[in-house]
C-alpha cells in the first residue's frame, strides 16, 4: 500500500471517530457565558493612576518585563560563557550573532561604520521581538479571568499570552524605528536635503506639480511605515493565539459540542509547532530587517 493511500485512509477513520464521537456525545448548546476575547482583556493587577495615567500593573506589564529580563540574562549570560571550542549552544548563537550582523544589519546598511553603529539596536530589536514572542507560546499562570485555589491562595490559571500580542508594543517599537532612521537621514544629509532625496533620481525635466505629487506619494509611504512595521507584528501574534485558542478547545466550548474536539485538537497541535517553529522568528527577523533597510535607504546617497 502506498503513502498516500495509508494518509488518506488515516484521514478517514480519523473523521469518522469525529463523526461517531459528535452522534454519541450530546450537545450542551452554544455556551453564551464563554467569552473568548477575555483571553486578551488586561485586567489591573496593581493599580496605579498617576496625573490621571493609568500605569497598573498587568499582564501585559509582566509578559513585558519577563521578555526585557530574559533577553538581557541571556545575552549577558551567553557572552559570558564564550569559548574557543564552541558548544552546541554557543554555536545556535554564532548562528544568530552572524544572522543578525550580516544579513539583517550590513546586507541592509552598506556603509560599515554605519552599520556597525546600528547593529546593537537592530541586534536588540530582533532578540526583544524573539523573547516576546516565544515566551507568549510558554503557558504561565496569567489568566486573571478564572483561579484555582493552591494551600488557600488564589492563583490565576494557565494562559498563552504575549507583550507582541498588545498593539501597544509594537507601536512603540515601530516609531522608535521610524524615528532612528529619519534622524539618522537628516544627519547624514541634513534637513532639507534629506527630504528632498525623497524624489527619486531622473525627474529633473518634470514639471513641479509632478514631482510635488512623487513626493507626497513617497511621504505617505513613510507615514504608513510604523502602521504597517507594528500591524504585521501584533496581527500575526495575536492571530496564532486565537487559533491556538479556539483549535486546542474554545471553539467546542463556544459551541457546545465536547466531541468537536477530538477533531479540532490536533489542529491547535500543528498551530502550535508552526508558530514556534516559523512565525515567532519570521516576525522578529521581518521587523529589524525593515529596520536596517530603513535606515540604509534614508542614508544612502541615491533614493
Amino acid at each position: 500500500m502506498s503513502t498516500k493511500a495509508k494518509v488518506f485512509i488515516g484521514l478517514g477513520l480519523y473523521l469518522l471517530i469525529t463523526v461517531i464521537l459528535l452522534l454519541l456525545v450530546p450537545s450542551e448548546g452554544k455556551n453564551e457565558h464563554f467569552q473568548p476575547q477575555n483571553e486578551f482583556k488586561l485586567e489591573p493587577w496593581i493599580k496605579i493612576d498617576i496625573a490621571g495615567i493609568d500605569f497598573s500593573i498587568n499582564r501585559a506589564v509582566l509578559y513585558l518585563a519577563l521578555a526585557s529580563l530574559l533577553t538581557i540574562a541571556v545575552m549577558v549570560f551567553l557572552a559570558k560563557r564564550m569559548q574557543a571550542k564552541p558548544n552546541k549552544v554557543q554555536m545556535a548563537v554564532e548562528i544568530a550573532y552572524d544572522l543578525v550582523r550580516n544579513n539583517i544589519t550590513r546586507g541592509n546598511i552598506p556603509d560599515e561604520e554605519l552599520a556597525r553603529r546600528w547593529f546593537p539596536y537592530t541586534a536588540g530589536l530582533f532578540f526583544f521581538i524573539w523573547f516576546s514572542n516565544m515566551l507568549g507560546y510558554l503557558p504561565l499562570p496569567t489568566n486573571t479571568e478564572h483561579t484555582v485555589h493552591i494551600f488557600g491562595l488564589e492563583v490565576p490559571t494557565l494562559g498563552l499570552y504575549a507583550a507582541t500580542a498588545n498593539i501597544s508594543i509594537p507601536v512603540v517599537l515601530a516609531l522608535v524605528s521610524t524615528a532612528a532612521y529619519h534622524i539618522e537621514g537628516i544627519r547624514k544629509k541634513g534637513f532639507f536635503k534629506y527630504f528632498a532625496s525623497w524624489l527619486p533620481a531622473g525627474l529633473e525635466t518634470m514639471n513641479p506639480f509632478g514631482k510635488a505629487a512623487i513626493w507626497l506619494i513617497e511621504a505617505v509611504s513613510h507615514f504608513v511605515r510604523p502602521i504597517s512595521l507594528s500591524v504585521r507584528l501584533f496581527a500575526n501574534i495575536l492571530a496564532g493565539h486565537l487559533l491556538i485558542l479556539f483549535m486546542a478547545g474554545g471553539l467546542a466550548v463556544l459551541l457546545g459540542l465536547a466531541a468537536l474536539g477530538a477533531l479540532t485538537f490536533p489542529m491547535a497541535f500543528a498551530f502550535f509547532v508552526f508558530e514556534i517553529g516559523l512565525v515567532a522568528t519570521l516576525q522578529a527577523f521581518i521587523f529589524s530587517t525593515l529596520t536596517a533597510i530603513y535606515i540604509g535607504g534614508a542614508t544612502a546617497e541615491a533614493h
